[in-house]
């Protein structure tokens, strides 16, 4: 029987920074993987968040060769897809990545198993693999980093063909001439945004009343307008009831206050409702470990009820975001070691990775409305930054949200290129309880996308430069 300071189960994001930080602590360390090609990254690095990103800008640089080098002085031929080409680029990405983790878990001699991992008494991993063969591991410590798998829509069968989840959405042989996108949330919309601009008609149908729930109100609806206007429909406040396969898929939807139902037609349906956690299997039950809502219960410490059992990730409260589990991965890590691990939860940025990008930070105006809270708003358009427009990417804006009283910058909301890389300097601003003032009067150099976030913050106070 091997022993460990540490086991980890799962090695996506959460699970590989949480084995490298507690192996650069001193602590030993092995991972289990129950991912049958044996490759680390879980779900993020092979099937979600690097393909799509690599997809993502594929697809931008072709609809930018195909419309938008004309008006630059840039004369080409129109461009022509080679989608074989373009799959092998978002192959060698993942590969790269997946390699690379590989490559630590060697630096830091954290020790690989390869099977179904459960917890078969605190201090006690079993190893189950393909063939059925099993192992156990003696640990000190096991943190469950298993994270979060496809939610099923009811009488809606996945085939990963004509019907798919965000995998086979990954990888479609030719664009369909007609997409159905099920739900209007970060990764419907994203990967909506590949196929739309490799030549699909995508129709997104969504049972609330709004794109992006949790996303600020005025930003979500001013992104939809530049959805639309780049050729996406959609049905708001409608739920898909079913999807009949024949020569054409035929989806039915209804009203979600009632009334008469639709028929929707289409080539390709993507269901992309949600993320549910991965726990079953694990033996949590058998091992006392409390589970609320399908999620991990922990406190504080990220420990769960039993001693010695911890969890990360998409397994436990707050969003399913991959850096959100890194942060928790090496804030666990920390706290084994000793130390004073811990995560800001108010300081978790989220991006959607369309075309323009949106990313937030802290809270929306309707969360502070709810609370009470009184706030005061500093608001940009990029159409008066002079960056945005020489690189003719005016769409969008950037808000700030700063308590009225002290002015602390309690939210950041942006709309526009390149926003998941501006929302950084927000992020750094609110970890240090920074003011709309601060930021203000901090130099951001000239001409850059950047000053938009200044100008925001100048705009707080009713003082902005350029507006």
């Amino acid at each position: 029987m091997s022993s460990y300071d540490l086991v980890v189960i799962g090695t996506g994001p959460g699970g590989y920074v949480c084995a490298i930080r507690a192996a650069q602590l001193g602590m030993k360390v092995a991972v289990v993987e129950k991912r049958a090609t044996k490759t680390f990254g879980g779900t993020c690095l092979n099937i979600g968040c690097i393909p799509s990103k690599a997809l993502l800008y594929a697809s931008e640089e072709f609809e930018k060769a195909g419309h938008g080098l004309k008006a630059l002085g840039v004369i080409v031929d129109a461009p022509k897809l080679d989608l074989p080409a373009m799959m092998k680029h978002k192959d060698d990405t993942v590969s790269a990545n997946v390699g690379g983790i590989a490559f630590l878990f060697k630096k830091h001699k954290i020790e690989p198993f390869y099977g179904t991992g459960s917890i078969a008494a605190p201090g006690k991993v079993t190893v189950t693999a393909e063939d059925g063969a099993t192992q156990t591991l003696e640990t000190k410590n096991i943190v469950i980093a298993t994270g979060s798998d496809v939610a099923p829509l009811p009488g809606v069968e996945i085939d990963e063909k004509r019907i798919v989840s965000s995998t086979g959405a990954l990888a479609l042989e030719a664009p369909p001439k007609d997409l159905l996108v099920i739900g209007a949330g970060v990764i419907g919309l994203e990967l909506g945004s590949v196929w739309a601009r490799l030549g699909s008609n995508v129709t997104v149908v969504e049972f609330l009343d709004r794109i992006l729930p949790g996303i600020d109100g005025e930003t979500a609806k001013q992104f939809q307008r530049v959805l639309q206007k780049q050729g996406f429909s959609f049905h708001l406040g409608h739920k898909v009831t079913g999807v009949e396969k024949g020569e054409r898929l035929k989806a039915t939807i209804e009203p979600a206050a009632g009334g008469a139902p639709l028929t929707l037609e289409a080539d390709v349906a993507l269901v992309a409702i949600g993320r549910r956690p991965v726990t079953e299997g694990l033996g949590l039950e058998a091992a006392g470990v409390a589970v609320e809502r399908g999620r991990v219960v922990i406190d504080q410490k990220f420990q769960t009820n039993v001693p010695g059992i911890y969890a990360i990730g998409d397994v436990v409260r707050g969003p399913m975001l991959a850096h959100k589990a890194e942060d928790e991965g090496i804030a666990v890590a920390e706290i084994l070691a000793g130390q004073h691990g811990h995560v800001n939860y108010g300081v978790i940025p989220g991006v959607v990775y369309t075309s323009p990008e949106i990313a937030s930070v802290g809270a929306t105006e309707e969360e502070l409305k709810e609370k009470g809270v009184a706030y005061k708003v500093g608001k940009f358009p990029f159409t008066a930054n002079g960056r945005a427009r020489a690189m003719r990417q005016t769409e969008g804006f950037v808000k700030l949200l700063a308590d009225a009283q002290t002015d602390k910058v309690l939210g950041v909301h942006i709309l526009g290129a390149g926003a998941g890389e501006l929302i950084a300097e927000a992020c750094v601003l609110m970890e240090f309880g920074g003011s709309s003032e601060d930021l203000a009067r901090t130099c951001h150099a000239h001409p850059t996308l950047s000053e938009a976030v200044r100008e925001a913050a100048l705009a707080a106070d009713k003082r902005p430069i350029h507006m």
